[in-house]
């Protein structure tokens, strides 16, 4: 890569950084002056897609009429940071997502995504994740549309790993579909221990809802370890539990 190559691309992630910094300013101001959370979230879910809109970023939406009209649990691999602004931005605004609760330790941060809609799960503490465990299927039985990355972290190696079951528990608590998404391109676009983001093409495929009733939601693991097996088909990367897999408990 010569300089100049590489100059142009150094000048476009600081601008993808500028255009995240402007749409968290304006969240911020969003979740601090508006009192009515349904518009907090549509003013959020239109922010968050200006991260990608405002450096012309190319996103690839596939299989949106995969979403249930009703109340569902979305579940998705993890591969980046941009994850989570990248579903907030192009999935509908009525999905509150779930964030690991390390996040409560950043206030500006917590205050945003509280505001917003996001849950919290703690990951660490067991009275905490228990806690936090109970306000999700709450959540869920009130309804509410949820969004997880269920295996909880991400590492810069290609792959995916093992999904915790906390989203498939509360989508059986609450009797909703569980929609598998497979997120393309993020890793390259900013891997883990990355700086600057680099140019190209993020994709999100919305694949088949699993549903109440079908034979795979018999327990939260085996609804789980299904939801990881189709996200693995579309997505082209390798599967982590490959060498240690272990058979699927009852939920």
């Amino acid at each position: 890569m010569n300089w100049v190559t590489r100059t142009k691309e150094t000048a476009w992630g600081l601008f993808a950084w500028l255009s995240f910094g402007l749409a968290v300013l304006f969240s911020l101001v969003v979740v601090l002056v508006v009192p009515s959370a349904t518009r907090r979230q549509k003013l959020v879910t239109w922010a968050s897609r200006m991260v990608f809109v405002l450096p012309r970023i190319d996103v690839q939406v596939r299989g949106m009429d995969n979403l249930p009209t009703d109340n569902c649990v979305v579940v998705a691999n993890h591969a980046s940071y941009l994850d989570g602004p990248l579903l907030k931005g192009y999935l509908p605004w009525r999905f509150n997502f779930v964030i690991k609760g390390e996040m409560r330790n950043f206030a500006p941060a917590h205050f945003l995504l509280r505001r917003s809609g996001s849950k919290f799960v703690e990951r660490t503490d067991v009275k905490g994740s228990t806690r936090d465990a109970r306000q999700i299927v709450k959540a869920a039985l009130g309804g509410e549309s949820l969004g997880f990355f269920p295996e909880g972290t991400f590492l810069k190696e290609p792959g995916v790993g093992r999904f915790r079951p906390g989203a498939f528990v509360a989508a059986i608590k609450g009797d909703m579909p569980v929609v598998p998404i497979s997120i393309g391109g993020s890793r390259h676009m900013l891997p883990a221990g990355g700086v600057l983001p680099r140019p190209g093409t993020l994709t999100i495929d919305i694949l088949p809802a699993i549903a109440p009733g079908d034979p795979e939601y018999a327990t939260s693991r085996g609804l789980a370890e299904t939801a990881r097996q189709r996200i693995l088909a579309v997505l082209g990367e390798p599967d982590l539990l490959d060498d240690d897999a272990e058979p699927a408990a009852a939920g």
